[in-house]
């Protein structure tokens, strides 16, 4: 089964109710986390230990005048910035300094994201979150990776993700989701898990993105993107645990996002001055699962809700704008020691 059918199926069964099992990939799942269990000993070795907490982001940034806006994100440990040393590092904090830039006013940031969180506890966060900003304009959720390695059924995670986005969105808040990393980057930890994290991550971010579009919210591959210093320079992109992203690491996936958050703001016109989509670069309107499949092979990719010829929805479903707000950067032909595709990244002109 392709993985664009295995996010539809995933996303059925969270609409419906129903579950697919823990890894929701049949037998090759049950046997992965009988593997995921004897190794599991063997991977805490290898990566450092866990920090004891995380800085404190939530707070004001910028001094403009006007009312403040008010900006929350929820979501798991890269979400609370566990691994930064200081609260400006944070994807919150970076985001919410760049906004603050952007529309010259402040930004109030509201952060209620749990370390450890699974997709489950999106419902109390949400909660949190609109007792004490009941109309926030922009949530940010980073979620994902422990619903992998504590073994959550994918539909289960997803139809909470998906809740959690309408709630935002019911509450005039747009969301930009970062759907799970791809725990196979993390190369410290052993073959055959690493391949099996891998494939978990990639299922989970697609059906991610499906539930989140589908709910109106717009979502952005995290994917592999820290990966590529891993191996010469484990210290840039990930912390002291090898685990978590450094502060450049958290600098990195803020990179990311912001392109995204801004367009949902629409603080450079791009509603009333669409750009069209860069074929070329593989740009374009695509059925949803296949967007979203697409999307999580190529960090930095944003996935949102879109119409063909007035209609939200053809007949393989729902419409979905695919876009690459993150350009990779491709060697030159002919150019020696260039980094190969996947490598360097850079932000798009297109916004």
């Amino acid at each position: 089964m392709g993985r664009a059918r295995r996010a539809r199926r995933i996303a059925q069964a969270a609409a419906y109710g129903g579950g697919m099992g823990v890894a929701g990939v049949g037998a090759l799942g049950v046997l992965g986390y009988g593997l995921l269990r004897a190794e599991a000993v063997m991977a805490r070795r290898i990566v450092g230990q866990p920090f004891e907490g995380a800085p404190s982001d939530s707070g004001t940034y910028g001094s403009g005048a006007g009312e403040p806006l008010r900006f929350v994100v929820l979501g798991d440990s890269t979400g609370v910035g566990m691994g930064a040393d200081h609260a400006h590092e944070t994807i919150g904090a970076t985001v919410a300094t760049a906004l603050a830039g952007f529309t010259g006013r402040p930004v109030e940031l509201t952060n209620v994201a749990v370390i450890g969180a699974e997709s489950t506890g999106l419902d109390e966060q949400v909660e949190r979150a609109l007792a004490v900003v009941p109309s926030p304009r922009v949530a940010v959720i980073s979620i994902g990776a422990n619903d992998v390695t504590h073994r959550i059924d994918k539909a289960v995670a997803v139809r909470h993700l998906g809740a959690a986005v309408r709630r935002l969105r019911e509450a005039g808040a747009e969301v930009v989701v970062g759907t799970c990393p791809d725990l196979g980057a993390i190369q410290p930890v052993p073959q055959p898990l690493r391949w099996l994290a891998r494939r978990w991550s990639r299922d989970l971010a697609a059906a991610q993105t499906v539930a989140v579009v589908e709910a109106g919210g717009r979502a952005v591959s995290v994917g592999d993107l820290l990966s590529e210093a891993f191996s010469t320079e484990p210290h840039v992109m990930f912390s002291k645990d090898r685990f978590h992203p450094s502060p450049v690491g958290y600098a990195r996936v803020a990179a990311a996002l912001l392109p995204t958050v801004s367009a949902a703001l629409d603080l450079f016109g791009e509603r009333s001055r669409p750009t069209e989509p860069n074929a070329w670069r593989g740009e374009g309107v695509r059925p949803l699962a296949v967007a979203a499949t697409r999307a999580v092979t190529r960090p930095g990719t944003e996935v949102a809700p879109a119409e063909v010829a007035g209609g939200a929805r053809g007949a393989r479903g729902r419409w979905a704008l695919l876009r690459h707000r993150i350009r990779l950067a491709l060697p030159q032909p002919g150019a020696a020691g260039e980094p190969a595709p996947g490598g360097r990244a850079e932000v798009s002109r297109s916004t």
